[in-house]
């Protein structure tokens, strides 16, 4: 079988420590190439993963021709932009999440991306490729729980360090962008469909100006949403869905380790069920669901329309917080 050459832009944290490793993991795919604008960077990047190229500029891995795909885990405000310019150079991409600052941006990217039907574009939310989510949709579809009426999910980490850029509101820092975007994700996936209106708090840090806290609840009609995630919180996160006859409690929602089993509890009056999910890596599975869609030339499993609809509710959410109204999303 074919095997998808990647090509890796920059040498970010989640590429170095997740990414990279996952697909040369996968079944259908190599890390090919790496690049930094730092060439010592991305010699010494690629010796210590065992990647066979290192491009010292960004333009030199798009000019390579072995390359087939790129991984995006540039900073928020360069996705749209390089993944554009990939695209430009013929290559497929994988880009991480959120995919713009705002919808207009992602948009704008859908539209450009229409010029090259050959080529994928994806957004990296990794989680949908567990088979804890493939489960708990399964859980809500049939009706174990009876019918779904509310979701809640929490995402927190702490980090005050002046230095990241999940601490620079200019490039796309904050709560909202960097993992209460999973907490809207999830919640449209469960549902499997889009909120109508939303309204959402949102505390600023007095020094960084990112906002360090922020809550949501997303009107589906007869479902709801509520959510908090949290910059400067204790590190936690978990996902409760609510039904009329049940519910069902997910333990690591978000980053489950690809080396050890995760459990849904599976809560109704009769009984509580604790299902074991064996480990998987969800990195790795979802770089081999986008090569199968590269070689097999079918629409990658979340299309960009998904990645704008996600953006427009975070657009929605931070217009809520500075209006103090319920807004609808559109």
């Amino acid at each position: 079988m074919k095997k998808i050459n990647w090509g890796i832009l920059s040498t970010a944290k989640i590429g170095r420590e997740h990414v990279i490793p996952a697909i040369q993991q996968s079944q259908n795919g190599t890390v090919a190439a790496i690049a930094s604008r730092n060439t010592d960077r991305a010699n010494n990047t690629a010796q210590a993963l065992g990647i066979p190229v290192a491009h010292g500029t960004y333009g030199e891995l798009f000019t390579d021709n072995s390359i087939d795909a790129i991984y995006n885990p540039l900073p928020n405000h360069l996705h749209v932009s390089w993944t554009l310019k990939a695209l430009e150079a013929g290559k497929h991409v994988l880009c991480e999440k959120p995919l713009g600052l705002d919808s207009d941006e992602v948009a704008v990217l859908l539209e450009e991306s229409l010029k090259y039907p050959n080529l994928k574009v994806m957004e990296a939310f990794m989680y949908r490729f567990h088979p804890q989510w493939i489960r708990a949709k399964e859980l809500v579809q049939n009706g174990s729980i009876g019918e779904l009426k509310t979701i809640h999910s929490v995402f927190s980490y702490f980090n005050r360090d002046e230095t990241n850029i999940r601490n620079k509101p200019n490039i796309g820092g904050g709560a909202l962008m960097d993992i209460g975007c999973y907490c809207i994700s999830t919640a449209r996936f469960l549902t499997g469909s889009e909120p109508e209106s939303v309204s959402g708090m949102m505390d600023l840090d007095p020094d960084f100006g990112i906002d360090r806290k922020t809550s949501g609840m997303l009107n589906f009609g007869e479902v709801s949403a509520t959510f908090t995630c949290s910059t400067q919180m204790t590190p936690y996160q978990r996902l409760v869905a609510f039904g009329t006859e049940g519910r069902i409690e997910i333990e690591i929602p978000f980053n489950a380790p690809a080396d050890k089993p995760v459990h849904i509890h599976l809560i109704t009056e009769e009984e509580e069920q604790i299902l074991k999910i064996q480990a998987a890596n969800q990195y790795t599975l979802q770089a081999e669901a986008f090569a199968d869609a590269i070689m097999n030339d079918d629409e990658v499993p979340t299309p960009l329309p998904d990645a704008v609809n996600n953006m427009k509710v975070i657009d929605a959410i931070v217009k809520s917080s500075e209006t103090g109204s319920v807004v609808s999303v559109k």
